[in-house]
Formats: structure tokens, sequence, C-alpha cells
């Protein structure tokens, strides 16, 4: 079986463990991990030889791109000050204490190297933890602050992570220049990720009317944009960062309703394979990497891994509770304000939860092979090793444990009443535009009036039932279907008959779809607004999204459509 076969085999079993993953209610990465535990064990399998640098051009962008276009813009300014405290001061804070144990652990972690697994295991991966955190209905701002931190402290270790490659390919490091790098270049890759974000958003006004296209270049946007900072010098991480949320704001209201939902769709099953695929290269490599490292004991590789794995865990815990207390006492001492401090059990909780993911894998993995001098890189087998074992051990030991500590902690009883308060503000302000599109002249005058009479009763209804829920009246109970609802069709009694119903058939496509594109607008400009999140308006447009689509069938046997005109004939 050659490596390539091997990995789509993989591939189609990383589908099944996903389903194991979902029955069991355990997060998908620990799986994965597993799994890539088990490949490691088979003997026989073939290296797969990629080279570093394509290894980290074909997966960071892309998984940076897909969490920049689906993270929530308002959110993240409203808790601006913990997410910079995490992402990047935690980050440069780990990635220190990382490399000073590394260095004074093995002889053979030279500074930059050790600097390189500081970087490689420092960032988080939120996504095990929001998995575990959506079933508990945790509070708002915690999601909020990890799923911020998970976003850009990526950006922060792999700008630090490529200073620290290139110390120890060329052999050469100067602080003063690396800091100015740092912070020059992060400014010009947001500078340029705007650019790109600008022109994707062209681009896409001038193809919206393919959706496959449209498609094509969402795909193509995140190497777009990192391809472009790397040749001009800058960092392409923060590029792309900068061009997904870019893209996020503007690109929604450009494309139309089939683009969108094909886009969803494409990214999350392109971050499914990704993500699955990274642990199955690691699962592939670990063989190759114990044999080069038999000079080693096996216990020696274990216990350094244990030692750093309990280095990331403390720092976190104890970094995040005393910064959080003295930074928020400090700017309310500077706003001579009355702010007040967060609670101690959500700050705990925070500090726990600091599972580590597979974009550590994919940077440990694009490791180069070689320095400048020809000589093998410093440790790299062993950085590898030590990445996957603090995966596996922070994943699959201190992973069971969030829910427990969630707990114990009384704070996995959030409620999402705001977002629902949000959702149910939104859906009344469009059912309310709606009515409004009914009154204007050019569907007034309708040829069929009762379509028009009959989208109202359904529109009044509906704002009626948006209103009580916002009002909190049905609070507690389950959000009832904003779906349509018809009886069966009853085939009309004549030709001529048949081609009446037709007609008004057709009459209600135009004049629902009139009322849909007003209904987006409305719930886009209330998210740039900011009287909603972004995910609330996700919902709300995927939902006019697929109705859109419904209406614009030009098949007459859909079910929706070709029952209007007897609902019509029960409602008038």
């Amino acid at each position: 079986m050659t490596g390539l076969e091997l990995i789509l085999l993989c591939l189609a079993v990383s589908a099944g463990l996903r389903i194991v993953a979902e029955r069991l209610k355990i997060p998908y990465a620990a799986i994965l991990v597993f799994g890539g535990l088990l490949l490691a064990l088979i003997p026989g399998l073939p290296e797969v030889n990629i080279p570093p640098e394509v290894l980290f051009l074909v997966f960071i962008p892309p998984l940076l791109y897909s969490g920049a276009i689906s993270f929530p813009l308002r959110e993240f300014q409203r808790e601006i000050g913990p997410i910079v405290r995490l992402s990047v001061v935690m980050v440069l804070v780990s990635t220190v204490a990382v490399a000073v144990v590394a260095h004074a652990l093995h002889p053979a972690f030279t500074w930059p190297a050790a600097f390189a697994l500081g970087a490689i295991i420092s960032p988080p991966d939120p996504v095990a933890v929001l998995s575990v955190m959506r079933s508990l209905r945790m509070p708002r701002e915690v999601q909020t602050i990890l799923e911020g931190e998970g976003m850009v402290n990526d950006a922060t270790a792999i700008v630090i992570y490529r200073f620290a490659i290139a110390a120890a390919v060329t052999g050469a490091f100067s602080p003063t220049q690396a800091v100015l790098r740092f912070f020059i270049g992060g400014a010009a890759g947001v500078a340029i990720g705007i650019l790109v974000g600008f022109v994707v958003a062209r681009v896409h006004r001038v193809v919206r009317v393919v959706p496959v296209v449209s498609n094509t270049v969402s795909l193509l946007t995140p190497f777009a944009s990192y391809l472009l900072a790397d040749i001009l010098g800058t960092s392409g991480v923060i590029s792309v960062v900068a061009t997904g949320l870019y893209a996020a704001r503007k690109i929604p209201r450009i494309i139309g309703a089939e683009a969108r939902v094909q886009i969803a769709g494409m990214w999350t099953v392109v971050t499914f394979m990704l993500e699955s695929l990274i642990f199955i290269l690691v699962g592939l490599e670990l063989p190759y990497v114990l044999r080069a490292l038999d000079r080693l004991p096996l216990s020696t590789l274990l216990g350094e891994a244990a030692i750093v794995s309990l280095v990331v865990v403390a720092v976190r815990i104890g970094w995040v509770t005393p910064s959080t207390y003295l930074f928020r006492s400090f700017f309310r001492w500077l706003r001579h304000g009355h702010e007040p401090m967060p609670p101690w059990r959500t700050v705990l909780f925070i500090a726990w939860a600091g599972l580590r993911g597979g974009d550590s894998l994919v940077l440990a993995l694009a490791l180069p092979l070689t320095i400048a001098s020809g000589a093998r890189f410093p440790a790299r087998e062993q950085i590898i090793f030590i990445t996957f074992s603090v995966i596996f051990i922070t994943l699959v030991l201190q992973g069971p444990t969030l829910a427990p500590v969630a707990r114990w902690l009384r704070i996995g009883t959030g409620s999402e009443s705001e977002e629902e308060a949000e959702e149910a503000h939104a859906r009344l302000a469009a059912a309310e535009v709606g009515l409004k599109t009914l009154e204007d002249p050019a569907i007034a005058s309708s040829r069929y009036p009762e379509v028009v009479r009959y989208l109202k009763q359904r529109h009044r209804q509906r704002a009626r039932r948006w209103a009580a829920r916002e009002e909190d009246e049905d609070a507690h109970r389950p959000a009832e279907s904003d779906e349509i609802t018809h009886e069966h069709f009853t085939v009309a009694p004549s030709h001529e008959a048949a081609v009446i119903d037709e007609r008004r058939a057709e009459e209600y496509r135009r004049v629902r779809s009139a009322m849909v594109e007003a209904e987006q607008k409305a719930v886009t400009d209330l998210r740039d607004r900011g009287v909603i999140g972004d995910d609330v308006m996700r919902r709300i447009q995927r939902d006019l999204d697929l109705e859109t689509m419904l209406l614009e069938t030009s098949e007459p046997v859909i079910e929706t459509v070709s029952e209007v005109p007897s609902a019509i004939d029960r409602a008038t």
C-alpha cells in the first residue's frame, strides 16, 4: 500500500471516528490522538515524505482562515483585553518557560530549538474545550475568550516559531531586530490582509452569479493572502487572520444564498479533513521518530514529555489567575472606574482549559530537516515526540476533567438568554421588514392579492410569536420552527385551474423572494450596528438562504411551492 492510498484509507476511518466521538460525546480530537497512536504501533507502514514548507503551506493558512471567518467580531471587541493577555502575553510567557526547561533537560535542545518547541506547544486549541462547553451551556464570555485566544494565539506562536527556526538554520539572531520585525511585520501583515480581503470582495462581486466559482475563490483566499505577505517579507499568518476577519464582515453581503451555504459547508469539510490528516501524518511519522531516537531510553523521552506537559499546564494556571486581577485592577485605577472583577470560578476554569491540538502537530512536522550547514535540525525528532505527548496528556488525561471541573466550579449552568433574546429581536425585525415589503406598490398591486394576504397573515403570526419570545414570555420553551408548514397539495380538478395555481405559486415565489432579500439586509444591518452578534446573524441568514434556494428552484414539483395554492385557498 502506498502512502497516498494509506492516507485516503485513514481519512475514511476518520469519518467513522467522528461518528464514534459524537455517539460517546467526547472531543473528536481525543479520538484522533488515539488513532494516531494506534497507527504508530502498526509495523511496516510506509513513511510519507512531505517537504516541511509544503506541509506548512497546505495546513496553516486554511486552518487560520477557517477560524477567522467564523469568529464573532463584536464579541472579540468586547473581550479584547483577556484575549490579548492569553493569546499574546501568555504565549510569550509559556514559550520562554518551555524553552528554559527544555534547554536544561537535554543538551540537544539549543536555544533556538528550545524556543521552537516552546512556540509549538504554547498555543492551546479551543476545539476540544468548546465541544465540552457547548454541552454544558457555558457563559458566553468564556466561549468568546477561548475562541478568540485560539484564533490569535496561533498567529503569535507561528511568528515566534519562524524567528526560532531562522535562528536555528542560520545561527544568527538579534533580539532587537526580532522585536522590530514582530511589530512591523505584524502591522504590515494586517495591512496586506485587509488589502487582500478588499480585492477578494471585489472578485466575489464579479463572480457571485456562479456559486462554484465563489467557492473556489474562497478556498484560494488564505493561500493568496499568506503567499503575498510572505513574498513581501511580512507576517503571512497575521495577514491570513486579517483577511479572514475582513471577509467575514464584508463578503456575506456580496455573495448569493447558494454560495453562502456552499462555502460554509466547504470550510467545515476542509477543516475536518485537515485536522484528521495531521494526526494521521504524525501517526505515520512516530515510528521513524522513535527509530531516530533509539539512542535515548524511552523512559527518558517520556520523562521529558511529562515535565514539559507539567510546565505548560502550571504556567497557564500561574499566569492566568493573578494576571487577570492585576490587569483589571490597574485599568480600574487608571480609568477611575468601578468595573466588576471577573468571577474567580470563571478565571480558574479558563486557566485549566489549556488543551493542545492539531495546530501544534503541524508546526512540529513542518520543522526543517536540516540547517544551513547541512546538519540535522537540532532535536527535531524529540520536538515531534514531545509535542505529540503533550497533546496526548492534555487531551486524553486533562480533557475529561473539564466537565467535572466546570460542575465543581458551578459555571456549567450559564444560559444563552442574551443570545436567544438577540435572535428573537432579529427575527422579529426581519418579520416586520418582510411585512413592510408587502406594502410596496409593485407588490401590493399584485394580480393575485390573495398571495399577498396569505403572506401578510403568516408574517403577522410570525411577528407576534417572536415579539412574545423577545418579551421573555416563552423563554423556557423550545423555539417554534420558523419553517413554512403546509398540508398536502390537492391536485387541481382541471387544466385551467392548474394553470392558475401555477401562476399563483410563481407570484408567491416572486413576492416571497423580495421579502427574503429585504429580511437578509435587515439582519446584516443589525449585525453591522452591533445589535446582534455574528453567530446569530449566520443562523438566521442560513435559514433565509435555504428558503431562497428553495424559491429559486426551477422544479415545479417542489412540495413547499406546489402546496402554496391550496394553502392560500385555506387562508383566504
